[in-house]
């Protein structure tokens, strides 16, 4: 890594404080670190802070005469391994989609022949809306590659998408597309399983649950970032597919289990979505009307295992691991869960703690044959990324 260097443009927004933590990842690292300042990004962090930590001078004028001199744009285009835009504001994105060159960052990002990482930070609704969304369908065809961004809280008040990834997830982003990352599950075929699932009632109404899928789609982004081929089965979220991850969208439980078992054969197996238990017998072919004879009677049947029948296949994976979202007495209910379904590791949460299910945090505890390891809470991109490692850890 002592010979890889980052183009770092940092754009504008409160996220830009994470660009300088980002930079001290990559310099404890080994990689080297350019930085490109741009005005609007000047005004959230300060070239010297930059600059310290990259241990490199900061660049932030096109017209400057001595930068022209020492280092032009062409040069540094081509001085780096890798152009990381973190965080990438909706104008950034808008002039490299549309060719413009009006600053330094987007000249420098037209100009070079070099692959690019963005890291978008905006507004949830400037994030949503179809001009942005147009720009990144362009930007994803030409090439750039995206991390990120998060659902959450903003500085603005709001919640929704739009939270620029942080900078361990970044960090993680980077290291494969400089050959430098460690790969120890390269070669591993991984199935994830993610999301609720939703068993229809009638054409209008369904069984579902309050799962967003946020661990799941973190974790296969872990794995497939330690070099697995992941296929993530998923139910239906609103979460965007990880980069280098297979996404097969399900809906029923009867879907998602069909899709794992054509996934099949692989390496290992983590059951992370939250599979509903029971289905309707029988679903409406139309909507069913209120009349006088009060709500209709649901009559519900069991919906396969789809845990347990992995684990029992014949061509089970050699590692399998379920997740248990228990509300009270996590730890027992996990043991016995373990115990019953056949696999190798059950992973327990509390979901009765409030901005866990849906939230952007969890507090887990591994339970196996030789006892718990109980982890404190932290974000989910922090747990997916060190359950890769412990499953790595246990392939070796």
């Amino acid at each position: 890594m002592d010979q890889k260097r980052i183009l770092l443009i940092v754009g504008g927004g409160i996220a830009a404080y994470k660009a300088l933590e980002l930079t001290r990842l990559l310099r404890k690292a080994g990689v080297g670190v350019r930085p490109i300042l741009t005005a609007a990004g000047a005004q959230f962090v300060t070239p010297l802070s930059l600059s310290a930590l990259a241990e490199d001078r900061v660049y932030s004028d096109l017209f400057s005469l001595t930068d022209e001199a020492e280092m032009g744009h062409i040069e540094l285009s081509r001085s780096a391994d890798l152009a990381v835009v973190a965080p990438t504001t909706a104008d950034l994105m808008a002039k490299l989609a549309h060719g413009h060159a009006s600053d330094l960052a987007s000249t420098t990002l037209l100009a070079t022949d070099k692959p690019v990482l963005m890291a978008p930070a905006m507004n949830v609704r400037m994030w949503e809306h179809p001009a942005t969304q147009r720009n990144l369908d362009q930007l994803r065809r030409d090439g750039v590659r995206f991390v990120g961004p998060e659902e959450g809280a903003m500085a603005c008040g709001e919640y929704g998408q739009g939270r620029m990834a942080e900078p361990q997830a970044i960090f993680d982003a980077i290291m494969p597309l400089l050959g430098g990352a460690a790969r120890p599950l390269a070669g591993k075929r991984v199935i994830v399983t993610a999301g609720p699932t939703a068993e229809p009632i009638d054409p209008v109404r369904l069984l579902t649950n309050r799962s967003s899928g946020k661990q799941g789609y973190a974790i296969a982004s872990a794995l497939a970032g330690l070099g697995a081929d992941v296929t993530l089965v998923s139910g239906p979220t609103a979460l965007p597919a990880p980069a280098g991850v297979r996404r097969v969208p399900v809906e029923t439980a009867r879907e998602m289990l069909a899709a794992c078992e054509a996934a099949l054969p692989a390496d290992i197996a983590v059951c992370v979505a939250a599979v509903a238990d029971w289905r309707p017998e029988s679903a409406g072919t139309g909507k069913m009307k209120k009349g006088s004879g009060g709500p209709p009677q649901l009559t519900l049947v069991e919906n396969p295992d789809i845990l347990a029948t992995l684990s029992k296949d014949s061509r089970r994976p050699r590692l399998v691991v379920g997740f248990a979202a228990e509300t009270d007495d996590v730890e027992a209910h996990a043991a016995a869960k373990l115990e019953k379904k056949g696999c190798d590791w059950i992973v327990a949460n509390d979901v009765s703690v409030e901005g866990t299910m849906g939230g952007d945090e969890n507090a887990i505890a591994i339970v196996t044959r030789g006892g718990i390891e109980r982890w404190e809470r932290m974000a989910k991109g922090e747990v997916a990324r060190r359950l890769a490692q412990r499953i790595a850890e246990e392939l070796k």
